[in-house]
């Protein structure tokens, strides 16, 4: 009988390939729509992959400026995300550990979510000024409800034999919480970290005030027509997203180990 194997699956090379293969189509696509598909005096629309990389990244000074646009979104984006977890994690364990909390709590939760941010965005600014806070404030709204949702579904996913097990030694509610419950809860913030991230950028769009960040840049290029710098700030502002939704990926799986979420054929 053959062994049953623990743990995620390990990728194979087709797995590391196929992305570089679709990226190689996305970059020829590029290609042949500006140089080929657009006409000389449009091709500013949509300017090629290494005109894009000289003028915005191979240029110092433009580099620069893009640069410490990203380290303040960034700022923004990471402090949001670190309000939003605090706050969202301390409501869905009070929601998970007495109902009434949840029946009074959830529905202003989703009332929440559902306001529309752009919405909010001017009423923010009277309250708080234009400022790093306001831009705060944003991301910890969008971010806020993933992270009460992903925790509390976490925290009632537990299988309840585990939970039994637990009760049956007599262990505290605090080190069942901790031990087997939050854990199952690290995987969710990922969507919240890539939201966050979101909401730095959206927020640079209304408040402009202070030093810019990478959402004041791109509609200052796309004012002025610098397309190249646009785009190079658009990449900017998407690996920005990446990378903070690939380190929470990593925390997850530090945190829960390789047995949780594994796969068994």
């Amino acid at each position: 009988m053959r062994a049953l194997r623990t743990g995620r699956p390990r990728a194979t090379w087709r797995d590391r390939l196929a992305p570089l293969v679709l990226f190689a189509i996305i970059i020829g696509g590029w290609y042949f729509v500006s140089l080929v598909v657009l006409d000389r005096d449009r091709r500013f629309l949509l300017p090629s992959p290494d005109s894009v990389v000289r003028v915005a990244f191979l240029d110092g000074h433009n580099l620069a400026q893009l640069l410490r646009a990203l380290w303040l979104s960034a700022s923004v984006a990471l402090i949001g995300l670190g309000v939003s977890i605090v706050l969202g994690m301390a409501v869905a364990i009070a929601m998970s550990q007495a109902r009434w909390v949840e029946k009074s709590v959830y529905p202003y939760a989703v009332i929440l979510q559902t306001i529309p941010t752009l919405a909010m965005v001017p009423l923010i600014g009277f309250w708080f000024d234009y400022g790093f806070l306001s831009r705060v404030i944003v991301c910890v709204l969008i971010a806020l409800f993933p992270v009460i949702s992903s925790t509390l579904f976490g925290l009632k996913s537990i299988d309840q034999g585990m939970l039994d097990l637990f009760r049956l030694h007599r262990i505290p509610r605090w080190r069942r919480l901790v031990s087997l419950q939050l854990p199952a809860t690290f995987a969710g913030f990922q969507v919240s970290a890539g939201l966050s991230a979101v909401g730095a950028v959206v927020g640079d769009f209304f408040f402009k005030q202070g030093k810019p960040g990478i959402g004041v840049l791109i509609d200052l290029y796309r004012a002025r027509l610098l397309s190249q710098q646009l785009f190079g700030a658009v990449i900017l502002a998407s690996l920005l997203g990446v990378v903070v939704f690939t380190f929470f990926g990593w925390l997850s799986r530090l945190v829960t180990g390789r047995w949780y979420g594994a796969e068994t054929p």
